[in-house]
């Protein structure tokens, strides 16, 4: 028994360092754009070997919420960190039509590591929303990251915030010097067990402020992603079926009379003429052929009846002013004749 759990706690520190020899491949590597082929495959690898170390330390039970970080052993610290380790892995994924689902789970990795730390007493921090859409079980008087208040932020809040990113970047510096400086024996195996659990320690401090940012801007893009969603809903499904559009009149040339249409017409044939009675003549016949093809009304008036009338009381008011300024066009036409101010054509 004791040889199987051996070969377990081995196999699960190789998953573990595979998976975060991947990440930071895929983090640091030469190929300049996360999207390539090759680094997709690693994010994969990477994705199939943290899993599958989770997997294992769940079976194992090496964490529960009930007993103290004392009770951890000192090499076992470092699979803390995979939840954390997850949630970045998954982020690297680029299908966008999947993006909504990959910023769902990764949030949940973050969400579900921060909540171990913090009952370990690792860290002092604000444990956010366990989801975006409710404020979470424990933490119901936090802040959620939705509605206007998260949309519009105050100068105060935006200062305070600002003055928080700035703490946490100069603590994660001063974190990986620390770290920089123990590595080079815990990684050699040189270190004793005090080094080795506070190596680890600095390094779940390290993630905790990753996973807080990541928390931060997971929330943001969830919101600009769910926007955009509903902005392409189409308008029909948001507001009930739409009125036909107006067919757009064709360009015509309008006169007084069949005499001025005759000569108007003579000249540019490609402009159709027309004369105010045959315009009216026109309409007429439209709007009875409209009428005929509406479906019968019922006698009742309701808001959205009301509503129609209006509105094409507001089209009639826009012929009206069409028809007056067709008018004052044709006054002024007959006192100045066709080619006026044109200098070139003296005929």
């Amino acid at each position: 028994v004791m040889a199987e759990g051996a070969a377990a706690g081995q196999r699960l520190a190789e998953l573990l360092a595979v998976g975060r020899r991947l990440l930071d491949e895929v983090e640091n590597g030469a190929e300049p754009s996360t999207g390539a082929p090759a680094v997709q495959e690693k994010v994969r690898q990477g994705l199939d070997a943290l899993q599958r170390a989770t997997a294992m330390v769940a079976q194992l039970d090496l964490f529960s919420e009930n007993e103290e970080l004392e009770e951890i052993a000192s090499a076992d610290l470092k699979y803390l960190l995979l939840p954390a380790l997850l949630g970045a892995m998954i982020l690297k994924q680029v299908d966008l039509s999947r993006r909504l689902e990959h910023l769902e789970s990764a949030r949940a990795h973050f969400w579900r590591f921060l909540k171990l730390c913090r009952s370990y007493g690792l860290g002092k921090f604000q444990l956010p929303p366990a989801t975006t859409s409710t404020s979470g079980e424990e933490d119901a008087g936090s802040p959620s990251p939705r509605g206007p208040a998260a949309a519009q932020p105050s100068l105060v809040t935006m200062a305070l915030s600002r003055q928080a990113k700035i703490e946490r970047h100069n603590q994660k510096k001063e974190l990986e010097n620390r770290l920089a400086s123990l590595r080079p024996s815990v990684e050699s195996g040189q270190a004793d067990e005090d080094q080795i659990r506070e190596f680890y320690s600095l390094e779940i401090q390290k993630w905790i402020m990753s996973s807080l940012e990541e928390v931060e801007s997971i929330d943001q893009e969830m919101v600009i992603l769910r926007s955009r969603g509903t902005a392409k809903l189409p308008p029909a499904a948001a507001h009930g079926p739409s009125r036909p559009g107006r067919t757009p009149l064709k360009p015509f040339i309008l006169t007084r009379n069949a005499a001025q249409a005759k000569v108007f017409g003579a000249g540019y044939p490609s402009v159709p003429t027309m004369t105010v009675d045959d315009w009216y003549e026109q309409r007429a016949r439209q709007g009875a052929a409209a009428a005929q093809s509406a479906p019968p009304r019922a006698p009742g008036i309701n808001d959205e009846e009301l509503q129609k009338q209006q509105q094409e009381k507001k089209e009639e008011e826009d012929d009206e002013e069409a028809l007056q300024k067709a008018r004052d066009w044709d006054d002024w036409k007959d006192t100045h004749p066709r080619g006026y101010g044109n200098r070139q054509n003296m005929g």
